[in-house]
């Protein structure tokens, strides 16, 4: 650096010392703006990844159903669940429904994987304890009180159908053989000993059921078919969710894939009018910070009118003088726009632990941008002072005019 840059910097630095009321104000404008705009652009890039886990408590995203007669195969399914990203996919479960009889009354066995239920089902409200292993049910309030069930019963699952001169009576592990009176058709009925270890309450059709293993829906009927339904709780945005959708389908010819709208929906509604919400509050804060850093600078410029008008008498050009206060501005803007992106990170942290519950993934790309922002910005607000102190005339400043 040469002997003219260095007076130069000096020159910028002493201003600002001499004038550090004014400048301490300037230099907090910047600061709170750029601390909001780093905020919330991590809160703008990070809010969809909150949000889906949000609306993750609302259950499943994506529902497969046997795209014609039949079932869902569990090959198949493996193969369309692949399409999901291994980071964006919660969980999955399949569901196989069995009509059975509990105390003489009919009811409906529903196979799931309890390892992956409340991925899917986060909602689900448990009094007891949700199954870990085969021989045990969670019954749904309906059913308990339609048939007096309570948790910790014992309770035997009936399933009769015809014995014909096929069937194996030999993998029925407790059966009793009888004959209709009045079709003169021969049955059996199979039982399967069932402990209830929980009551499950939702408030919708979930309450209808009573929840088995796979594995005991299997031994209960004799037969290995695959899945009636399944759900799938994937974090990803409508769009994403879209796009993997019609992936699914068009590969697959056993398996429809459906997206649950009234979860997407929001989601996406939610999510578009939050982003739109924190455009606008960024937009509005560094206009307000816009002002300040332009009304600080005219009156700083105010006060130098004299110094102005005496330096352009002794010759000093008008680019001297908007190098010199554009550089006290830029000067600022880079400071404050500094101090604003570490400020960002812990507002930005404090609003998405108290608005979402979670912590907020920390960016290094948008310091920079948050930088270069408020710089920009003091800029912009430093243009009209400077051509208020490049139209200074010094004839009438030094005759105190």
């Amino acid at each position: 650096m040469n002997k003219k840059h260095r007076m130069f910097v000096r020159m910028v630095v002493a201003s600002l010392v001499r004038r550090r009321s004014r400048m301490i104000v300037a230099l907090l404008a910047i600061v709170v703006g750029a601390t909001i705009l780093s905020g919330l652009e991590m809160i703008y890039y990070d809010v969809p990844r909150q949000m889906s886990a949000q609306f993750r408590s609302y259950g499943a995203n994506v529902i497969f159903t046997p795209s014609g007669e039949g079932y869902i195969d569990a090959a198949d399914l493996e193969e369309s669940v692949a399409f999901f990203p291994s980071e964006e996919l919660e969980g999955y479960t399949p569901y196989r429904y069995e009509n059975t009889k509990i105390h003489n009354m009919p009811a409906t066995l529903a196979g799931i994987t309890f390892d992956s239920v409340l991925k899917t089902s986060p909602y689900w409200h448990i009094s007891g304890e949700l199954p870990q292993s085969d021989g045990q049910a969670l019954v749904g309030a309906k059913v308990a009180e339609n048939l007096g069930i309570k948790q910790g019963d014992d309770i035997a699952a009936v399933n009769s159908f015809e014995v014909t001169e096929t069937t194996d009576t030999a993998q029925i592990p407790s059966y009793e053989i009888y004959t209709d009176p009045e079709t003169g058709e021969t049955y059996c009925d199979h039982e399967l000993e069932l402990k209830v270890t929980g009551i499950l309450e939702t408030g919708g059709s979930e309450e209808e059921y009573i929840y088995v293993s796979l594995d005991d829906v299997r031994s209960l009927s004799l037969v290995d078919r695959g899945y009636d339904i399944v759900e799938v709780s994937a974090a990803s945005m409508q769009d994403k969710l879209t796009e993997t959708v019609g992936e699914i389908n068009d590969s697959s010819s056993t398996i429809s894939a459906k997206l649950v709208k009234r979860v997407t929906a929001s989601e996406s509604t939610v999510l578009t009018k939050l982003q739109s919400l924190v455009f606008i509050v960024t937009a509005v804060v560094l206009l307000l910070t816009m002002i300040c850093v332009a009304t600080t600078m005219t009156a700083v410029i105010t006060e130098r009118r004299r110094e102005i008008g005496l330096r352009k008498a002794l010759g000093a050009l008008n680019s001297s003088i908007i190098a010199e206060f554009m550089s006290e501005g830029l000067l600022l803007g880079g400071l404050g726009g500094i101090l604003g992106s570490v400020m960002g990170y812990f507002f930005a942290q404090f609003v998405s632990v108290n608005v979402f519950g979670s912590s907020i993934t920390f960016r290094p790309l948008l310091i920079p941008i948050t930088i270069a922002a408020s710089v920009l910005v003091t800029g912009l607000a430093c243009l009209v002072p400077i051509k208020s102190a490049v139209d200074v005339d010094p004839a009438l400043v030094l005759k105190g005019e």
